[in-house]
């Protein structure tokens, strides 16, 4: 196919009618809408969390602590929850972990709202979110095709990752304001409320599509083995997998650095902080949006590749700016781009996933994805505190982009996925 035939068929599968596909089914539909309120709160408590801890500590390095004790419960339980997605209906575990991060929303308000709380309290309660989130990243990635068609899965990944970016569009910049008015303890609460959004839809989905649970012949170690011979066996799984754990680690990190490059770099306060978070969320909505409206187009592998070089050149570019808007419209591209990695990659996973293996495969995933980003926090946090944070991100985008490079000469099957 030829660069201008290319175009064409781009252009004919680029229409806005498919962007909400997935919307046709009551439950997603459900999904949604709930977990996108959730997630606007989670989003309000991150950014003014992270803020928070800068304000008691000024210490980039307790940044990196937070984010290290958010992601150790990963390392520890992660891999086992995704053989758990696998054998328990994944809307009651859902429901259970849900319900467990709203109760820790509502801890840190009081303690906020009391005047109690101290930097431990906030690394403790990151572990617990964190613990959570173990047993509830596995199941979220499998369940999605319990609420949708085959032939819809990649468009509800990417309406997924549509409604995580929208919240990371207009959440930050609203915990801003909040935070700058009423203080931090309100971003907390409103985070505690925005769960019951997405437990009210779980509870209101009816005839869902569940996968079978398979009879429990093997022991949970031996099914864990069984799902990572089956990633460690499959090249292309192994590769995409291989792929988000080094942008996670090495490009996703820098955000934990954004509250202390919010008042060391750009002199600014709570609202710049929520801005350049938002700015970056922007991004990562339109690049959803777009991939949304592709429909069940076959040039993943295609963008996926373009994203790899896309992303590092973007935070190579931030590194070097000093001005807010040039900052904003910076960080604008990087979101935009780090959604053609990370929703691209997910899709094509799950695309090539054996539906019996989905959930422990996803676990996997999402290991790499939530237990590399806590190190790569820690990791940045520390290289900051000796070098300073631009030349931090620049090292980063340095070995992002060697990595781009290497795929691109050593892997050229990436580049042929659909």
């Amino acid at each position: 196919m030829t660069i201008r035939q290319e175009i064409l068929d781009f252009r004919q599968r680029f229409k806005w009618s498919q962007t909400f596909a997935a919307l046709r089914s009551r439950n997603y539909r459900l999904w949604f809408f709930g977990q996108m309120v959730s997630l606007f709160g989670t989003w309000m408590q991150t950014t003014a969390q992270g803020f928070l801890v800068f304000q008691l500590t000024h210490s980039p390095v307790y940044l990196g602590y937070v984010a290290f004790a958010s992601g150790i419960p990963t390392w520890l339980f992660m891999l086992y929850a995704g053989v758990v997605a696998d054998r328990v209906p994944r809307r009651s575990l859902l429901l259970i972990t849900q319900t467990s991060m709203m109760i820790l929303a509502f801890i840190l308000a009081g303690l906020t709202f009391f005047h109690l709380v101290q930097p431990w309290h906030i690394v403790l309660l990151a572990f617990g979110l964190g613990l959570a989130n173990a047993f509830d990243a596995p199941a979220r990635q499998a369940f999605v095709l319990e609420m949708v068609e085959r032939e819809d899965l990649t468009n509800a990944i990417a309406l997924n990752s549509t409604m995580f970016n929208s919240a990371t569009a207009f959440g930050p910049a609203i915990a801003g304001v909040t935070y700058a008015l009423f203080g931090p303890g309100w971003c907390f609460t409103l985070n505690g409320i925005s769960f019951m959004a997405i437990i009210a839809a779980l509870l209101a989905m009816k005839n869902l599509n569940p996968q079978p649970i398979p009879e429990r012949k093997n022991s949970i170690l031996t099914d864990f083995k069984m799902g990572l011979s089956y990633v460690l066996s499959h090249s292309m799984i192994r590769t995409l997998i291989g792929l988000v754990g080094v942008t996670t680690l090495f490009g996703i990190s820098f955000a934990t650095l954004i509250p202390a490059w919010t008042v060391r770099i750009l002199h600014g306060n709570a609202s710049v902080n929520g801005l350049l978070f938002s700015a970056r969320g922007l991004g990562a909505l339109i690049s959803a949006l777009s991939i949304a409206s592709l429909g069940r187009f076959q040039f993943k592998g295609k963008l996926l590749t373009l994203g790899t070089f896309a992303f590092p050149v973007g935070l190579l570019t931030f590194s070097l700016v000093r001005w807010l808007p040039l900052s904003l419209l910076t960080l604008v591209g990087v979101g935009w781009a780090s959604i053609l990695i990370f929703n691209l990659a997910n899709a094509l996973v799950q695309t090539l996933t054996s539906d019996q293996l989905r959930g422990r495969v996803m676990s996997i995933y999402s290991f790499t994805f939530f237990g590399l980003m806590p190190v790569g926090g820690l990791l940045a946090g520390a290289v900051a505190e000796k070098v300073g944070e631009p030349i931090t991100v620049m090292l980063w985008s340095l070995v992002l982009l060697g990595s781009a490079a290497s795929i691109f000469t050593l892997l050229p099957k990436v580049r042929e996925l659909q």
